[in-house]
């Protein structure tokens, strides 16, 4: 006669249905007392989750982090004290090695993206090495499971069980969770690389480096314009177009500024360093020596820089006020986006 016993299709665990979960003299009940042993963690995993992604406090996330760890590390215990089914110790010594995976994932690598997070808004190269990291540790644990998996189904082959897949609301919410964050992270990135760009030329600017501003300015318009044909190329989030319309809009911002805008700003800086050349070619003249012309001169270029003065202060306000108006529809559009499309702890 077989046993059915129901598998779930999460990434992290497996759970089983609790028919006979404390009868280890059946395969069945066996195969249910070792999944017992570790189903809160998916639970914690998700909480995780739904912390970091819904904006929680470093210190809250950072906690709940470490509570996997120790969850993890306990189930493992647990696991490896029961013994093996009439001496066979394959499945344990599977589950035990995939628990194993998990806590090296979420202690090690884990730790290691977290202290990541503080460097990686400093360039393009360190945001996307940072959020490779985060998708490098989630195909370890999803390795990880895929053998565990296989594991469990030997076993179950070999005591004549049948496993029946299905799914939970909990593995609802962990498929969508890895789908959320891969799509977030694709459309970040898009945006973070102009972003980025942006605060280079804006550096530039205020050392008032004509030359690093042009360059800079060459970059952001390539990056802007990049990044607009990739977003015309993505579909929207099971139709939510959230975070796809504010990163169009930005990077729209972005390619204007580099095209037209900026170059009001570089005018003035020319025209300042022009006129502190005249300037000191004035002072050098002694005064009893200076004409008319040269005082009619000079007079002129005093008049014309401040009214370019004027214009710049302008057009940085306007820039300036632009791009707070850009941004914080962003960070508003990755809020309700993540509010939204995320799955919450229940």
């Amino acid at each position: 006669m077989k046993t059915f016993i129901r598998i779930s299709l999460c990434c992290l665990l497996f759970f089983y249905g609790k028919a006979q979960a404390q009868d280890v003299s059946t395969p069945g009940g066996y195969l249910s007392t070792i999944s017992e042993k570790i189903k809160n963690i998916n639970q914690t995993y998700i909480n995780y989750l739904s912390a970091v992604s819904h904006g929680k406090s470093a210190r809250k996330v950072e906690k709940l982090r470490l509570k996997t760890v120790d969850d993890i590390f306990n189930a493992r215990g647990e696991v490896m004290g029961t013994g093996g089914f009439k001496g066979d110790k394959t499945l344990r010594d599977a589950t035990a090695a995939y628990l194993k995976t998990c806590y090296l994932v979420f202690n090690e690598d884990y730790g290691k993206i977290v202290n990541m997070e503080e460097i990686a808004e400093q360039s393009y190269d360190a945001m996307e090495a940072y959020l490779l990291a985060q998708k490098k540790a989630g195909e370890k644990l999803e390795e990880a499971a895929e053998l565990k998996n296989k594991m469990q189904k030997e076993f179950a082959a070999k005591y004549n069980i049948q496993l029946i897949d299905s799914k939970d609301e909990l593995d609802a919410k962990m498929e969508k969770a890895d789908r959320v964050n891969e799509y977030y992270n694709k459309i970040y990135l898009i945006f973070f690389k102009s972003y980025k760009q942006d605060a280079y030329l804006t550096d530039a600017l205020n050392r008032n480096d004509i030359s690093a501003v042009e360059q800079n300015r060459n970059a952001l318009l390539n990056y802007s314009t990049e990044g607009l044909k990739q977003i015309l190329d993505t579909k929207p989030f099971d139709g939510d177009g959230t975070i796809l319309i504010a990163c169009k809009n930005a990077l729209l911002f972005y390619k204007e500024l580099a095209e037209k805008k900026i170059t009001n700003v570089t005018d003035f800086l020319l025209a300042s360093e022009n006129f502190n050349k005249t300037k000191k070619a004035f002072e050098a003249i002694p005064a009893s020596k200076r004409t008319q012309t040269d005082i009619d001169k000079f007079n002129k270029g005093v008049n014309d820089i401040n009214d370019g003065a004027k214009n710049f202060n302008k057009t940085n306000e306007e820039i300036n006020k632009e791009r707070n108006t850009v941004l914080k529809a962003w960070n508003n559009s990755v809020s309700k986006f993540m509010d939204d499309q995320m799955p919450y702890r229940k």
